[in-house]
């Protein structure tokens, strides 16, 4: 009797308890109402439907079926693809050698990294919408600067090739700061030590960055590139606000995120959107699990 009243909580520890919960409890309540709730209704609701009118309807896997028939859905399918690959490789790299840059300690370089952050803070739709005037045809400010060079204006919005492409290259300047941010604390982080014994040894500067600055932040660049997918699937602000809501011109810029907004504010099909929904996380879980895999196997090998 001894031993169990010895391994019992006292008084104090189970206050603690209490008050520990208590600190918690409203955390865990906001991801419920939050998260897991819309997470679970949604999931629900993709196998209704659904017109937000009328009463709802159990269609079973009938959403799912309809949009694996879809023309649109394989349209928008490919342009986020493309448009991942346009925005992945260009934001990795840029704000790879950006963090590198801004990883000195010379004079003035606080002023540098604030100027390099500066779209972090931008919001998204704003940034767009300036965007926007930059690329327009006849009179935007890029194509007045390629005329300088005697380049011709080039159709950045109106052409559904270049569309994607003006996309891709708003969404890497809006993307780049936070990735540096990312990798320059990466690199912050490696100790001074090892640049200096490279340095005697006669390593030269680009050496020393790939012998020793990217295999110390492969922990970043993995979190950086699952991030910039997600990112680039879920893309649909910008979108929205270079192309009026439309993925336009012709089905230039009809990525995932348009289509899921047609298809639950403008059509109203509720279901369909959440089934749509629900597909697009499929694929965001495959590919995040697949770059986990390959970082994990890049981490063994070295």
């Amino acid at each position: 009797m001894r031993g169990r009243h010895r391994h019992r909580p006292s008084a104090l520890a189970r206050r603690r308890a209490r008050a520990g919960m208590g600190f918690v409890a409203p955390n865990l309540a906001a991801v419920a109402v939050f998260m897991l709730f819309p997470l679970g209704f949604s999931l629900y609701l993709s196998f209704q439907h659904w017109d937000l009118f009328r009463p709802m309807r159990f269609t079973g896997l009938g959403n799912y079926r309809q949009l694996l028939g879809d023309p649109l859905f394989y349209i928008a399918l490919r342009n986020t693809a493309v448009f991942t690959v346009l925005t992945l490789a260009p934001t990795v790299l840029i704000s790879l050698g950006v963090a590198a840059a801004l990883n000195r300690r010379v004079r003035g370089i606080g002023l540098f990294r604030t100027l390099a952050f500066l779209p972090l803070v931008a919001s998204t739709v704003a940034m767009a919408v300036v965007w926007r005037f930059l690329l327009t045809t006849d009179y935007g400010a890029v194509n007045l600067a390629l005329g300088w060079f005697g380049v011709k204006p080039v159709p950045w919005l109106s052409d559904p090739g270049w569309a994607l492409v003006s996309l891709s290259l708003v969404t890497v300047w809006k993307s780049v700061p936070f990735a540096t941010v990312v990798l320059l604390a990466a690199m912050q982080g490696i100790p001074q030590t090892l640049y200096e014994a490279a340095r005697i040894d006669g390593a030269g500067a680009w050496r020393r960055f790939r012998s020793i600055t990217v295999p110390l932040v492969r922990g970043a660049l993995s979190f950086v590139f699952v991030i910039t997918i997600i990112n680039s699937v879920q893309a649909f602000d910008q979108a929205y606000a270079l192309t009026d809501g439309n993925g336009g011109p012709e089905t230039g810029t009809y990525v995932l995120g348009i289509m899921l907004f047609q298809n639950a504010f403008r059509f109203y099909e509720v279901g369909y959107a959440a089934a749509l929904a629900w597909v697009i996380f499929a694929l965001l879980l495959v590919a995040t699990l697949v770059q986990l895999w390959l970082s994990r196997r890049e981490t063994e090998a070295w």
